[in-house]
C-alpha cells in the first residue's frame, strides 16, 4: 500500500526480518504436508471404511469421491451461551455442503470452558492452558487426514486462540472460522456495574446480585461486552478469516443462517485449491492487522498473550514493543463496553467492524493487500451483510451511526491505540490506556503486596486498602498457578477508587477482556515464580505505575532482599493434570505455553 503509515510499515517489515527463519520452516513443512497429503483413492479401503461408515448419507458421495469433504471443528456446549448454538450447526453444515456437491463430517470437538463460570474459583487455574489442550485436540481431530479444508466452529476466550494454533499446523488446508454471534443486549452496562459495586461495599445483597446479572447474561449467544470472546471475532474478521461482517450478527436470525451457508459454500469451493490455504492467509500482514484492529477497538488485554502464540503457530515472533510501537500510530475509533457505554450489538448497528475496517484502510493504518478467505480481498470487509429480499448482500458502510461509539481516524477517542507497554524493575507489563481516564496513567503510591485475590478482598473488607494504594498480586503467573484471570478484584478496587483514592493493580496474572476503570499494569514478566520482580516487594515500597510514561518501578533497593518463597501447588478441580503445562510454560509476552516451547517453536 502507498499510502501505508510508516510506523505500521516499519513495525511489519521488522517483524518479517525476526521471523525469516522460522517462517520459512514453517511454510517449507506446510508446503511437505501439502505434497505428501495422501488422495483418497490411493489410501487403504479399509481405512476409507472406517472414516465412511458413519456417515449414512453421505457414503456414496465420499465412496465415489465426488467432491471436497469438509472437516468441522467443533467447541460446542450447552454451558457456554456463545457456543450453545453451534449444537444444531453440523447438521446444517452438511446439508449447505451437499448445495454445492461437497461434504461434510465432524472432524472432532474441543473443551470449551468459559472464563465468566470459572471467574473466582479454582477452575480459573485451567484457563490459560486450556488454550493449548484445545490446540492439541483440533489437531487430533484433523489428523485423520480426511479432508480438503476445515471449519472451526469457536467463539470465546481461549478456544478461538486455541482452534487457530491448532488449525495452523495444518495450515496447507483452506479454514474458515464460523461465529455464532451474541446475544441480545439485556440491561445497561452502567446498571450491572453499578450493581457489582454496590454489592462488594454491602449495599446490596446475594440475591440482587445475582438478578442483576441474570437480566444481562440472559439468552444464548456471546456476551455483549467488548472482552476476550468478542474480541477473537473482531481479530477474525481483521485476519481475514470470517465470511466479511459475520462477526456480531445475533443467532437464530436469517442473516446468520445465510452467512453460514456462504462460509460452507466458500469453503467448498476452496478445498483442495492451493491458493486460499490458511498457511497463506496468515501472514506477518495478517497478525499486525489484527493487532491494528485490537488497539483500534480497545479490544481484551488477554490477546497480548494470545497473538504472540497463534503468530508463534505461524513462524511469525510478535512481542509487546511491536504492539507498544504500533499503539503509538493507531488512534482509537471505538469505544465499546468497559470501555464505553454500548455493547457489540450497538457497535454493530453503528457501523461495527465495516466502518472499522474501512477508517483503517483509508486512513493506511491496516494492510489492505492481503490474503483473505473471500474473493475481493481485505476491501470486502468494510462492508456489513444484509437479508433483503430473502437474499444475501453487503453494503459498503461509509459513515458511523453513533459518534459516542465509532468515530473517523481524523477525529478519533484518542490518538494512539489503546494498550501501553509499562517497563522498569519490576519488568514488563501491559497497561490497557483505552480503558482508563488519562488523570489516572500516573499512580505513584505505597505498595500492599498479596499473593492471592481472596487476602485483597478480604483486606477490602476490613478497610485496610482505604488510602492511596498499590495492589500488588503476584504468584500469578502461568508457571506459578496457570495465570489466572483476577476480574474479581474490579469492583472492589473500583469502590476505592471512586471514594477518591489512587489506586492502581500490579500483577504477574491476567485481568479479564472486561475489566477497565482501574489502572493496572499486567502480566508481570518475569513472573514473582523464581525470583522475579515482583518476588522482591514489600508492603510499603512506593511503586509507580505510569501509562504516560511506560513506567513500571519501585524506589526500593530490591537488589538487597532474598524472594519471597514459591508458594505451595494447590491439587484439585483438575489443576495436578495440568503441572506439565505450569512447569514448561514460557513468559506471558511469548504467549505461556508449555506446547509450543516443547515443539520447538
Amino acid at each position: 500500500m502507498s499510502n501505508l503509515n510508516p510506523v505500521i510499515n516499519r513495525v511489519t517489515q521488522r517483524i518479517v526480518e525476526r521471523s525469516k527463519p522460522s517462517r520459512s520452516a514453517y511454510l517449507e513443512l506446510m508446503q511437505r504436508e501439502a505434497d505428501r497429503r495422501p488422495e483418497r483413492s490411493a489410501v487403504s479401503c479399509s481405512v476409507l471404511a472406517h472414516a465412511f461408515a458413519g456417515a449414512l448419507e453421505d457414503q456414496d458421495a465420499l465412496k465415489d469421491n465426488r467432491g471436497p469433504n469438509i472437516g468441522i471443528v467443533t467447541a460446542y456446549n450447552d454451558m457456554l451461551s456463545a457456543h450453545q448454538p453451534y449444537g444444531r450447526y453440523p447438521d446444517r453444515m452438511k446439508i449447505y455442503a451437499r448445495e454445492v456437491g461437497a461434504t461434510a463430517q465432524i472432524a472432532g470437538g474441543t473443551p470449551a470452558m468459559c472464563d465468566g463460570v470459572t471467574q473466582g474459583e479454582d477452575g480459573m487455574e485451567l484457563s490459560l492452558f486450556s488454550r493449548d489442550n484445545i490446540a492439541m485436540a483440533t489437531g487430533v481431530a484433523l489428523s485423520h487426514q480426511m479432508y480438503d479444508g476445515a471449519a472451526y466452529l469457536g467463539i470465546c476466550d481461549k478456544i478461538v486462540p486455541g482452534l487457530l494454533m491448532g488449525a495452523l499446523r495444518f495450515g496447507h488446508l483452506p479454514a474458515v472460522f464460523v461465529p455464532s454471534g451474541p446475544m441480545p443486549s439485556g440491561i445497561s452496562n452502567s446498571q450491572k456495574q453499578a450493581t457489582r459495586q454496590k454489592y462488594a461495599s454491602g449495599e446490596v445483597g446475594r440475591d440482587a446480585l445475582l438478578e442483576s446479572e441474570l437480566a444481562s447474561y440472559h439468552s444464548p449467544g456471546t456476551c455483549t461486552f467488548f472482552g476476550t470472546a468478542n474480541s477473537n471475532q473482531m481479530m477474525m474478521e481483521m485476519m481475514g478469516l470470517h465470511i466479511p461482517g459475520s462477526a456480531f450478527v445475533q443467532p437464530g436470525t436469517k442473516l446468520r443462517q445465510a452467512l453460514d451457508r456462504a462460509a460452507v459454500h466458500r469453503l467448498a469451493e476452496l478445498s483442495g485449491t492451493t491458493t486460499h490455504t490458511l498457511a497463506q492467509v496468515v501472514d506477518e500482514k495478517a497478525i499486525v492487522n489484527a493487532v491494528i484492529g485490537l488497539l483500534a477497538t480497545g479490544g481484551s488485554t488477554n490477546h497480548a498473550i494470545h497473538l504472540p502464540a497463534m503468530a508463534r503457530a505461524a513462524g511469525i515472533i510478535l512481542d509487546w514493543s511491536d504492539m507498544a510501537e504500533l499503539s503509538s500510530a493507531v488512534p482509537l475509533l471505538a469505544r465499546v463496553y468497559p470501555n464505553g457505554s454500548g455493547d457489540v450489538n450497538q457497535f454493530h448497528a453503528a457501523g461495527g467492524m465495516g466502518y472499522v475496517i474501512g477508517e483503517l484502510l483509508d486512513a493506511g493504518l491496516a494492510h489492505g493487500d492481503v490474503l483473505t478467505v473471500w474473493d475481493d480481498g481485505f476491501d470486502a470487509y468494510r462492508a456489513e451483510p444484509m437479508w433483503e429480499n430473502e437474499a444475501l448482500g453487503w453494503r459498503r458502510v461509509s459513515e458511523s451511526k453513533d459518534d459516542t461509539m465509532l468515530r473517523p481516524a481524523g477525529a478519533p477517542f484518542q490518538e494512539d491505540g489503546g494498550m501501553k507497554l509499562l517497563t522498569g524493575n519490576l519488568g514488563r507489563a501491559c497497561f490497557k490506556s483505552s480503558a482508563i481516564a488519562k488523570e489516572r496513567y500516573t499512580i505513584t503510591a505505597p505498595a500492599r503486596v498479596f499473593q492471592t485475590q481472596e487476602a485483597v478482598k478480604e483486606a477490602f473488607q476490613k478497610g485496610e486498602l482505604d488510602r492511596d494504594v498499590v495492589v500488588v498480586v503476584r504468584f500469578q503467573g502461568p508457571r506459578s498457578n496457570g495465570m489466572p484471570e483476577l476480574h474479581g478484584l474490579t469492583p472492589s478496587l473500583g469502590v476505592l477508587q471512586d471514594k477518591g483514592f489512587k489506586v492502581a493493580l500490579v500483577t504477574d496474572g491476567r485481568m479479564s477482556g472486561a475489566s477497565g476503570k482501574v489502572p493496572a499494569a499486567i502480566h508481570c514478566s518475569p513472573e514473582a515464580m523464581d525470583g522475579g520482580p515482583l518476588s522482591l516487594l514489600q508492603d510499603s515500597d512506593v511503586v509507580t505505575v505510569c501509562a504516560a510514561t511506560g513506567t513500571l518501578s519501585t524506589d526500593a533497593d530490591l537488589l538487597s532482599r532474598t524472594p519471597a518463597p514459591n508458594p505451595p501447588q494447590e491439587w484439585g478441580v483438575g489443576r495436578e493434570l495440568f503441572r506439565m503445562m505450569q512447569l514448561q510454560a514460557d513468559e506471558a509476552e511469548k504467549g505461556a505455553s508449555a506446547m509450543l516451547v516443547a515443539a520447538g517453536l
